[in-house]
Protein backbone atom coordinates (compact mmCIF):
# COMPACT_ATOMS: atom_id res chain seq x y z
CA UNK A 1 0.00 0.00 0.00
CA UNK A 2 0.61 3.75 0.07
CA UNK A 3 -0.49 6.77 1.31
CA UNK A 4 -3.52 6.91 0.24
CA UNK A 5 -5.23 10.42 0.60
CA UNK A 6 -3.22 13.91 2.47
CA UNK A 7 -4.95 16.56 4.12
CA UNK A 8 -3.43 20.48 4.44
CA UNK A 9 -5.09 21.57 8.04
CA UNK A 10 -4.75 24.14 10.80
CA UNK A 11 -4.05 24.16 14.07
CA UNK A 12 -5.61 27.10 16.26
CA UNK A 13 -6.84 25.69 19.03
CA UNK A 14 -9.77 27.97 19.53
CA UNK A 15 -12.03 26.02 17.29
CA UNK A 16 -11.76 23.45 19.41
CA UNK A 17 -15.09 24.26 21.29
CA UNK A 18 -13.69 23.87 24.95
CA UNK A 19 -10.97 26.18 24.18
CA UNK A 20 -12.75 28.81 21.87
CA UNK A 21 -16.09 28.99 24.28
CA UNK A 22 -18.18 30.52 21.16
CA UNK A 23 -15.39 32.76 19.56
CA UNK A 24 -14.85 29.09 17.00
CA UNK A 25 -17.62 30.26 15.30
CA UNK A 26 -16.28 33.02 13.63
CA UNK A 27 -14.40 30.64 11.78
CA UNK A 28 -17.28 28.11 11.17
CA UNK A 29 -16.15 27.83 7.35
CA UNK A 30 -13.04 26.12 8.50
CA UNK A 31 -14.65 23.91 11.44
CA UNK A 32 -17.31 22.54 8.79
CA UNK A 33 -14.29 21.50 6.45
CA UNK A 34 -12.46 19.84 9.23
CA UNK A 35 -15.53 17.65 9.82
CA UNK A 36 -15.60 16.65 5.69
CA UNK A 37 -11.61 15.84 6.62
CA UNK A 38 -12.88 13.82 8.94
CA UNK A 39 -15.06 11.53 7.62
CA UNK A 40 -13.04 11.31 4.58
CA UNK A 41 -10.46 9.78 6.96
CA UNK A 42 -12.81 7.48 8.77
CA UNK A 43 -14.30 6.50 5.52
CA UNK A 44 -10.84 5.28 4.67
CA UNK A 45 -10.35 3.05 7.64
CA UNK A 46 -6.08 3.55 7.77
CA UNK A 47 -4.28 1.74 9.70
CA UNK A 48 -1.76 4.55 10.42
CA UNK A 49 -2.37 8.32 10.81
CA UNK A 50 0.98 10.19 10.18
CA UNK A 51 0.55 13.64 11.53
CA UNK A 52 3.77 16.66 10.84
CA UNK A 53 3.56 19.18 12.92
CA UNK A 54 5.56 22.73 13.23
CA UNK A 55 4.68 22.53 17.16
CA UNK A 56 5.70 19.16 18.12
CA UNK A 57 10.21 18.84 19.10
CA UNK A 58 11.84 20.94 16.11
CA UNK A 59 15.50 20.65 15.47
CA UNK A 60 17.89 22.98 13.26
CA UNK A 61 19.52 19.71 11.31
CA UNK A 62 17.43 16.63 12.48
CA UNK A 63 13.61 16.11 12.02
CA UNK A 64 12.47 14.08 15.36
CA UNK A 65 9.71 11.42 14.92
CA UNK A 66 7.99 9.90 17.74
CA UNK A 67 9.70 7.83 19.95
CA UNK A 68 8.13 4.62 22.25
CA UNK A 69 4.90 3.11 21.88
CA UNK A 70 2.36 6.06 22.89
CA UNK A 71 1.56 9.50 24.15
CA UNK A 72 -0.73 11.40 26.06
CA UNK A 73 -2.09 15.60 25.48
CA UNK A 74 -4.84 17.62 26.76
CA UNK A 75 -5.71 21.48 26.06
CA UNK A 76 -4.85 22.35 29.97
CA UNK A 77 -2.30 25.05 28.93
CA UNK A 78 -5.65 26.44 26.71
CA UNK A 79 -8.24 26.47 29.33
CA UNK A 80 -9.64 22.85 28.56
CA UNK A 81 -8.04 19.83 30.37
CA UNK A 82 -10.66 17.65 30.31
CA UNK A 83 -10.22 17.05 26.11
CA UNK A 84 -7.21 14.84 26.05
CA UNK A 85 -6.07 12.15 24.40
CA UNK A 86 -4.13 8.90 24.86
CA UNK A 87 -2.45 7.86 21.41
CA UNK A 88 -0.55 4.41 20.09
CA UNK A 89 2.48 4.88 17.76
CA UNK A 90 3.12 2.68 15.17
CA UNK A 91 5.97 1.53 16.54
CA UNK A 92 7.08 -0.58 13.33
CA UNK A 93 7.12 2.08 11.10
CA UNK A 94 8.66 4.66 12.61
CA UNK A 95 11.84 1.71 13.07
CA UNK A 96 11.15 1.98 9.43
CA UNK A 97 11.39 5.44 8.79
CA UNK A 98 14.45 6.02 10.70
CA UNK A 99 16.09 3.05 9.13
CA UNK A 100 15.46 4.22 5.91
CA UNK A 101 17.07 7.84 6.74
CA UNK A 102 19.89 6.41 8.44
CA UNK A 103 21.09 4.72 4.84
CA UNK A 104 19.78 7.60 2.68
CA UNK A 105 22.35 9.94 4.97
CA UNK A 106 18.95 11.81 6.47
CA UNK A 107 18.94 13.08 9.90
CA UNK A 108 15.67 11.67 11.36
CA UNK A 109 14.98 9.89 14.13
CA UNK A 110 13.46 9.65 17.92
CA UNK A 111 15.99 10.77 19.52
CA UNK A 112 16.38 13.84 21.27
CA UNK A 113 13.06 14.11 22.86
CA UNK A 114 12.42 16.97 25.03
CA UNK A 115 8.32 16.59 25.66
CA UNK A 116 6.08 13.84 25.53
CA UNK A 117 3.30 15.31 25.31
CA UNK A 118 1.39 15.87 22.33
CA UNK A 119 1.59 19.17 20.85
CA UNK A 120 -1.40 21.43 19.79
CA UNK A 121 -0.39 20.96 16.13
CA UNK A 122 -1.08 17.72 16.84
CA UNK A 123 -4.06 17.72 18.61
CA UNK A 124 -6.36 20.25 17.00
CA UNK A 125 -6.33 17.43 14.50
CA UNK A 126 -7.09 14.79 16.17
CA UNK A 127 -9.89 16.47 17.95
CA UNK A 128 -11.92 16.27 14.79
CA UNK A 129 -10.34 13.09 13.38
CA UNK A 130 -11.46 10.56 16.94
CA UNK A 131 -15.42 11.90 16.50
CA UNK A 132 -15.58 10.26 13.28
CA UNK A 133 -12.92 7.66 13.57
CA UNK A 134 -11.53 6.14 17.02
CA UNK A 135 -9.21 3.34 15.24
CA UNK A 136 -5.94 3.94 13.62
CA UNK A 137 -2.38 4.40 15.37
CA UNK A 138 -0.50 7.14 15.15
CA UNK A 139 2.78 9.32 13.91
CA UNK A 140 4.09 12.66 15.13
CA UNK A 141 6.84 14.33 12.75
CA UNK A 142 8.14 17.31 13.78
CA UNK A 143 9.76 19.99 11.44
CA UNK A 144 13.20 21.03 11.36
CA UNK A 145 15.62 23.98 10.01
CA UNK A 146 17.08 22.15 7.04
CA UNK A 147 16.17 23.05 3.13
CA UNK A 148 12.90 22.29 1.73
CA UNK A 149 14.05 19.98 -0.69
CA UNK A 150 15.28 18.19 2.37
CA UNK A 151 11.77 17.93 3.69
CA UNK A 152 10.26 16.65 1.06
CA UNK A 153 12.84 14.54 0.64
CA UNK A 154 11.73 12.76 4.39
CA UNK A 155 8.04 12.80 2.81
CA UNK A 156 9.30 10.49 0.01
CA UNK A 157 10.90 8.15 2.39
CA UNK A 158 7.68 7.92 4.78
CA UNK A 159 5.85 6.98 1.93
CA UNK A 160 8.43 4.06 0.98
CA UNK A 161 8.02 2.56 4.40
CA UNK A 162 4.56 2.85 4.06
CA UNK A 163 4.49 1.17 0.91
CA UNK A 164 6.95 -1.09 2.41
CA UNK A 165 5.43 -2.45 5.28
CA UNK A 166 2.26 -2.59 3.37
CA UNK A 167 0.68 0.08 5.81
CA UNK A 168 -3.07 1.92 4.87
CA UNK A 169 -2.10 5.04 5.80
CA UNK A 170 -3.62 9.03 5.57
CA UNK A 171 -1.23 12.11 5.94
CA UNK A 172 -2.15 14.71 7.67
CA UNK A 173 -0.12 18.11 7.21
CA UNK A 174 -0.43 20.39 9.93
CA UNK A 175 0.17 23.96 9.45
CA UNK A 176 -1.28 27.91 9.81
CA UNK A 177 -0.91 30.14 6.90
CA UNK A 178 0.62 33.23 7.24
CA UNK A 179 0.22 35.26 11.10
CA UNK A 180 0.01 38.50 9.78
CA UNK A 181 -3.13 39.26 7.60
CA UNK A 182 -4.51 41.70 9.54
CA UNK A 183 -4.09 44.84 11.27
CA UNK A 184 -6.04 43.40 14.55
CA UNK A 185 -4.82 40.12 14.32
CA UNK A 186 -2.47 38.88 17.37
CA UNK A 187 0.82 39.27 15.16
CA UNK A 188 -0.07 43.05 12.98
CA UNK A 189 0.02 42.81 9.56
CA UNK A 190 2.62 42.54 6.60
CA UNK A 191 1.86 42.81 3.06
CA UNK A 192 3.56 39.22 2.57
CA UNK A 193 1.13 37.81 4.46
CA UNK A 194 -1.65 38.13 1.92
CA UNK A 195 0.68 37.35 -0.70
CA UNK A 196 1.68 34.38 1.00
CA UNK A 197 -1.82 32.87 1.43
CA UNK A 198 -3.05 34.06 -1.53
CA UNK A 199 -0.17 31.70 -3.19
CA UNK A 200 0.08 28.91 -1.15
CA UNK A 201 -3.43 28.32 -1.53
CA UNK A 202 -3.54 28.47 -5.67
CA UNK A 203 -0.26 26.17 -5.33
CA UNK A 204 -2.46 23.18 -2.75
CA UNK A 205 -5.38 24.12 -4.64
CA UNK A 206 -3.58 22.43 -8.11
CA UNK A 207 -1.65 20.39 -6.38
CA UNK A 208 1.26 21.93 -8.30
CA UNK A 209 4.06 20.99 -5.75
CA UNK A 210 7.27 21.97 -7.31
CA UNK A 211 6.17 25.51 -6.32
CA UNK A 212 6.36 24.65 -3.23
CA UNK A 213 9.88 25.02 -3.74
CA UNK A 214 9.76 28.78 -4.83
CA UNK A 215 8.62 30.27 -1.98
CA UNK A 216 12.27 31.43 -0.18
CA UNK A 217 12.84 31.35 3.38
CA UNK A 218 12.76 35.34 3.72
CA UNK A 219 9.25 35.79 2.21
CA UNK A 220 8.38 33.06 4.38
CA UNK A 221 9.67 34.51 7.65
CA UNK A 222 8.34 38.15 6.71
CA UNK A 223 5.03 36.24 6.18
CA UNK A 224 4.93 34.70 8.98
CA UNK A 225 4.01 31.02 8.34
CA UNK A 226 3.92 27.92 10.20
CA UNK A 227 2.95 25.08 7.96
CA UNK A 228 4.80 25.52 4.47
CA UNK A 229 7.42 22.73 5.64
CA UNK A 230 4.47 20.75 6.87
CA UNK A 231 3.07 20.60 3.59
CA UNK A 232 6.39 19.82 1.84
CA UNK A 233 6.80 16.92 3.63
CA UNK A 234 3.21 16.19 2.90
CA UNK A 235 4.03 17.09 -0.95
CA UNK A 236 6.99 14.46 -0.78
CA UNK A 237 5.21 11.88 0.38
CA UNK A 238 2.88 12.07 -2.89
CA UNK A 239 6.04 12.70 -5.09
CA UNK A 240 5.51 10.80 -8.43
CA UNK A 241 1.69 10.45 -8.02
CA UNK A 242 -0.71 12.29 -10.02
CA UNK A 243 -3.14 13.74 -7.62
CA UNK A 244 -6.31 14.86 -7.20
CA UNK A 245 -6.79 18.18 -5.24
CA UNK A 246 -9.66 19.72 -3.37
CA UNK A 247 -9.88 23.41 -1.89
CA UNK A 248 -12.42 23.36 0.88
CA UNK A 249 -11.96 26.63 2.85
CA UNK A 250 -10.17 29.56 3.60
CA UNK A 251 -10.64 31.93 6.03
CA UNK A 252 -8.37 35.24 7.28
CA UNK A 253 -10.54 36.68 9.72
CA UNK A 254 -8.88 36.35 12.81
CA UNK A 255 -6.14 37.52 10.99
CA UNK A 256 -4.04 33.92 10.96
CA UNK A 257 -4.59 32.04 7.49
CA UNK A 258 -6.26 28.56 8.22
CA UNK A 259 -6.53 26.77 4.67
CA UNK A 260 -7.98 23.20 4.35
CA UNK A 261 -7.28 20.88 1.28
CA UNK A 262 -7.11 17.14 0.64
CA UNK A 263 -5.29 15.60 -2.36
CA UNK A 264 -6.00 11.84 -3.13
CA UNK A 265 -3.33 9.68 -5.39
CA UNK A 266 -4.87 8.56 -8.50
CA UNK A 267 -2.09 6.63 -10.35
CA UNK A 268 1.93 7.15 -10.62
CA UNK A 269 3.23 10.05 -12.82
CA UNK A 270 7.36 10.48 -13.92
CA UNK A 271 6.51 14.30 -14.67
CA UNK A 272 5.52 14.83 -10.88
CA UNK A 273 8.48 13.71 -9.70
CA UNK A 274 9.40 17.27 -8.71
CA UNK A 275 12.45 17.10 -6.33
CA UNK A 276 14.15 15.23 -9.25
CA UNK A 277 13.17 17.59 -11.52
CA UNK A 278 14.40 20.61 -9.21
CA UNK A 279 17.57 19.02 -8.72
CA UNK A 280 18.36 18.77 -12.56
CA UNK A 281 17.46 21.93 -12.82
CA UNK A 282 19.51 23.70 -10.64
CA UNK A 283 22.21 21.37 -11.20
CA UNK A 284 22.12 23.08 -14.51
CA UNK A 285 21.64 26.46 -12.87
CA UNK A 286 25.18 26.16 -10.79
CA UNK A 287 27.38 24.73 -13.43
CA UNK A 288 26.38 28.01 -15.32
CA UNK A 289 27.32 30.24 -12.17
CA UNK A 290 30.44 28.06 -12.31
CA UNK A 291 31.05 28.90 -15.79
CA UNK A 292 30.44 32.51 -15.25
CA UNK A 293 32.26 32.81 -12.40
CA UNK A 294 34.94 35.91 -12.25
CA UNK A 295 38.22 34.82 -10.93
CA UNK A 296 37.70 35.80 -6.93
CA UNK A 297 35.02 33.06 -7.13
CA UNK A 298 36.91 30.55 -8.96
CA UNK A 299 39.56 30.76 -7.12
CA UNK A 300 37.17 30.61 -3.84
CA UNK A 301 35.86 27.11 -4.94
CA UNK A 302 39.32 25.70 -6.45
CA UNK A 303 40.49 26.37 -2.44
CA UNK A 304 37.85 24.92 -0.90
CA UNK A 305 37.39 21.59 -3.15
CA UNK A 306 41.39 21.24 -3.07
CA UNK A 307 40.68 21.09 1.41
CA UNK A 308 37.20 19.36 1.39
CA UNK A 309 38.87 16.93 -0.92
CA UNK A 310 42.47 16.64 -0.55
CA UNK A 311 42.69 18.08 2.83
CA UNK A 312 45.35 20.04 1.69
CA UNK A 313 45.45 24.29 1.37
CA UNK A 314 46.30 25.13 -2.06
CA UNK A 315 49.15 27.70 -3.37
CA UNK A 316 48.14 30.88 -5.25
CA UNK A 317 47.72 29.70 -8.84
CA UNK A 318 49.98 30.40 -11.42
CA UNK A 319 48.54 32.54 -13.98
CA UNK A 320 46.67 34.71 -10.54
CA UNK A 321 46.37 38.34 -12.08
CA UNK A 322 47.92 41.27 -10.52
CA UNK A 323 44.53 42.12 -9.00
CA UNK A 324 44.67 39.61 -6.75
CA UNK A 325 48.14 39.66 -6.15
CA UNK A 326 49.54 43.50 -5.53
CA UNK A 327 46.28 44.36 -3.35
CA UNK A 328 45.69 43.78 -0.06
CA UNK A 329 42.44 43.58 1.91
CA UNK A 330 40.06 41.92 3.60
CA UNK A 331 37.90 39.56 1.99
CA UNK A 332 34.84 37.42 3.36
CA UNK A 333 33.82 33.96 1.55
CA UNK A 334 29.95 33.07 1.64
CA UNK A 335 28.60 29.90 0.95
CA UNK A 336 25.11 28.88 0.11
CA UNK A 337 23.33 25.57 -0.54
CA UNK A 338 19.74 25.36 -1.42
CA UNK A 339 19.22 29.01 -0.61
CA UNK A 340 20.30 28.43 2.79
CA UNK A 341 23.68 29.94 3.85
CA UNK A 342 26.16 27.22 4.60
CA UNK A 343 29.32 28.74 5.70
CA UNK A 344 30.62 32.24 6.18
CA UNK A 345 34.34 33.53 7.29
CA UNK A 346 35.97 36.65 6.82
CA UNK A 347 38.88 39.12 7.38
CA UNK A 348 37.88 42.97 8.13
CA UNK A 349 41.08 44.05 7.27
CA UNK A 350 43.76 41.75 5.84
CA UNK A 351 45.53 39.15 7.17
CA UNK A 352 47.83 38.15 4.28
CA UNK A 353 50.30 39.67 2.10
CA UNK A 354 47.24 39.59 -0.71
CA UNK A 355 44.05 39.27 -1.59
CA UNK A 356 44.43 36.23 -3.46
CA UNK A 357 45.67 34.58 -0.02
CA UNK A 358 42.78 35.99 2.15
CA UNK A 359 40.55 34.30 -0.12
CA UNK A 360 41.63 30.95 -0.24
CA UNK A 361 42.48 30.73 3.84
CA UNK A 362 38.70 32.42 4.43
CA UNK A 363 37.65 29.92 2.04
CA UNK A 364 38.81 26.93 3.82
CA UNK A 365 37.45 28.44 6.82
CA UNK A 366 34.39 29.23 5.99
CA UNK A 367 33.44 25.78 4.60
CA UNK A 368 35.33 23.50 7.89
CA UNK A 369 35.34 25.99 10.79
CA UNK A 370 32.25 28.20 11.02
CA UNK A 371 31.13 27.15 14.02
CA UNK A 372 27.63 27.74 13.25
CA UNK A 373 27.65 24.55 10.40
CA UNK A 374 28.91 21.25 10.00
CA UNK A 375 32.21 21.21 7.89
CA UNK A 376 31.18 20.64 4.23
CA UNK A 377 31.38 17.42 2.90
CA UNK A 378 32.46 16.21 -0.66
CA UNK A 379 28.66 14.83 -1.77
CA UNK A 380 28.08 18.43 -1.11
CA UNK A 381 30.32 20.73 -3.26
CA UNK A 382 28.11 20.01 -6.86
CA UNK A 383 25.23 22.06 -4.38
CA UNK A 384 27.17 25.15 -3.65
CA UNK A 385 27.11 28.49 -4.20
CA UNK A 386 29.95 31.15 -3.63
CA UNK A 387 30.35 34.75 -3.40
CA UNK A 388 33.13 36.72 -2.85
CA UNK A 389 32.96 40.19 -0.86
CA UNK A 390 36.59 42.30 -0.88
CA UNK A 391 36.05 45.00 1.80
CA UNK A 392 36.81 48.28 1.47
CA UNK A 393 38.60 50.20 4.26
CA UNK A 394 36.01 50.76 7.70
CA UNK A 395 35.12 54.32 8.48
CA UNK A 396 33.81 55.50 11.55
CA UNK A 397 30.55 57.35 11.57
CA UNK A 398 28.60 58.85 14.09
CA UNK A 399 25.12 57.23 14.09
CA UNK A 400 22.69 55.14 12.41
CA UNK A 401 21.78 57.79 9.31
CA UNK A 402 24.75 57.29 7.88
CA UNK A 403 24.07 53.88 6.97
CA UNK A 404 22.50 52.29 3.89
CA UNK A 405 21.82 48.45 3.94
CA UNK A 406 22.12 48.68 0.32
CA UNK A 407 25.47 50.43 0.13
CA UNK A 408 27.19 49.82 3.53
CA UNK A 409 27.86 47.10 5.72
CA UNK A 410 28.26 47.53 9.33
CA UNK A 411 30.39 47.32 12.14
CA UNK A 412 28.91 47.31 15.84
CA UNK A 413 31.83 47.71 18.70
CA UNK A 414 31.33 47.17 22.60
CA UNK A 415 34.32 46.79 24.73
CA UNK A 416 36.46 43.90 22.94
CA UNK A 417 32.97 42.22 21.66
CA UNK A 418 32.51 42.93 17.62
CA UNK A 419 29.99 42.27 15.15
CA UNK A 420 30.17 42.45 11.58
CA UNK A 421 27.15 42.04 8.70
CA UNK A 422 27.71 42.26 5.19
CA UNK A 423 25.65 45.02 2.61
CA UNK A 424 23.04 43.50 0.14
CA UNK A 425 21.91 40.83 2.22
CA UNK A 426 18.44 39.16 1.30
CA UNK A 427 15.75 40.21 4.36
CA UNK A 428 17.74 42.65 5.79
CA UNK A 429 16.28 45.61 4.80
CA UNK A 430 16.28 48.21 7.22
CA UNK A 431 19.47 50.21 9.36
CA UNK A 432 17.90 48.88 12.90
CA UNK A 433 17.13 45.11 10.91
CA UNK A 434 21.35 45.34 10.11
CA UNK A 435 22.51 46.54 13.08
CA UNK A 436 20.30 44.63 15.73
CA UNK A 437 21.66 41.49 13.82
CA UNK A 438 25.57 42.85 13.93
CA UNK A 439 25.03 43.28 17.97
CA UNK A 440 23.32 39.34 18.13
CA UNK A 441 26.44 38.17 16.20
CA UNK A 442 28.47 40.13 18.79
CA UNK A 443 26.63 38.91 21.68
CA UNK A 444 25.76 42.54 22.41
CA UNK A 445 22.54 43.25 24.22
CA UNK A 446 19.71 44.99 21.87
CA UNK A 447 19.72 48.11 24.28
CA UNK A 448 23.39 49.01 24.54
CA UNK A 449 25.26 51.51 23.16
CA UNK A 450 27.40 50.70 20.74
CA UNK A 451 30.45 52.65 18.21
CA UNK A 452 29.56 52.05 14.35
CA UNK A 453 31.39 51.71 11.75
CA UNK A 454 30.82 51.52 7.86
CA UNK A 455 32.58 49.96 5.24
CA UNK A 456 31.53 49.40 1.13
CA UNK A 457 32.42 45.91 -0.75
CA UNK A 458 33.08 44.70 -3.80
CA UNK A 459 30.90 41.77 -4.33
CA UNK A 460 31.82 38.76 -6.91
CA UNK A 461 29.62 35.83 -7.75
Amino acid sequence: MSILAAFMVPHPPMIVPDVGRGSEKQVQKTIDSYIKVAEEIAAIKPDTIIISSPHSIMYGDYFHISPGSSAKGSFARFGAGRVSFSESYDKELVVKIEDLANDSGLRAGTMGERDPELDHGTMVPLYFIRQKYKEGRIIRVGLSGLPLTTHYKLGQLIAKAVNDLGRRAVYVASGDLSHKLQDYGPYGYAPEGPEYDKRIMDVCSRAAFGELFDFDESFCDKAAECGHRSFVIMAGALDGFQVKATQYSHEDVTGVGYGICSFYPEGTDDSRKFLDLRLNKRRKELEKMRTDADEYVRLARRSLENYILEGSKISIPEGTSAELLDKQAGAFVSIHKDGQLRGCIGTILPTTGCVAQEIINNAVSASTEDPRFNPITPDELEWLEINVDVLGEPESISGPDELDVKRYGVIVTKGYKRGLLLPDLEGVDTVEEQIAIAKRKAGIRPDEEVALQRFEVIRHR
